[in-house]
């Protein structure tokens, strides 16, 4: 008994290995940041194209990101360019302080002026830029919002048709979608579900945006 007792006193004064007690790193930690969802800003308005709008916030949603709809209107119902209503999740000033990784302007007439004249936005639009972080436009809005608010300067891009010949570059505007850095765009309805996959492609990779557009029978 004396024997056990001392070593037991002895164990008592032997320091212990700590390596194991040092905080371990979750092993779903890598699974968490894996599974963290995009987050992508489409804002609308009375006369936004209601392609345009569907397409992307319907694409990005099969790509799996977290797309919030935001009015820049006086309500959340907003009526679109061919009389499409469509119902925003939130108003642009509830999400003000929110950080995204990409703002997506629709095109439509007066929409895209709508968007153009919103102070909330255009700050968000700036910051957004200032972060390199991607903003996108189409149809009218590239012109209309985007080169308005200075964000096209020395950027290639394209537009619809009826607004393209104001664009100061003009070396990109027969492609249908264009990607210069972290500005993305295109030039309408017929080109929209490409230009909305294709940001699916910068955001997600080249093989999500096959994966999302292949069930889609894009040929």
């Amino acid at each position: 008994r004396m024997v056990a007792s001392l070593a037991v006193l002895f164990w008592s004064f032997v320091p212990v290995p700590t390596a194991h007690l040092l905080p371990r790193a979750s092993p779903s930690h890598a699974v968490v940041m894996a599974d963290v969802k995009k987050q992508i800003l489409v804002p609308i308005a009375d006369g936004s194209e209601e392609i345009e709008s569907v397409a992307v916030i319907d694409v990005l949603v099969r790509a799996g990101a977290d797309v919030t709809v935001a009015s820049v209107m006086d309500k959340p119902q907003v009526t679109c360019s061919r009389g499409v209503k469509l119902v925003a999740d939130t108003m642009i000033g509830d999400v003000t302080g929110r950080d995204f990784d990409a703002i997506v302007i629709p095109g439509g007439m007066p929409g895209a002026e709508h968007l153009a004249k919103c102070a909330p936005l255009k700050e968000m639009l700036q910051s957004q830029a200032a972060a390199n972080k991607l903003t996108a436009a189409i149809c009218a809005a590239p012109v209309v919002v985007l080169q308005t608010h200075g964000m096209l300067e020395n950027k290639k891009a394209t537009a619809h048709p009826a607004f393209s010949d104001k664009l100061a570059d003009q070396g990109a505007v027969p492609s249908r979608v264009v990607v210069d850095g972290n500005v993305i765009t295109s030039r309408g309805p017929g080109t929209a579900i490409e230009f909305a996959l294709k940001l699916v492609e910068v955001l997600y990779g080249e093989e999500k945006a096959k994966a999302v557009g292949g069930p889609m029978v894009i040929a």
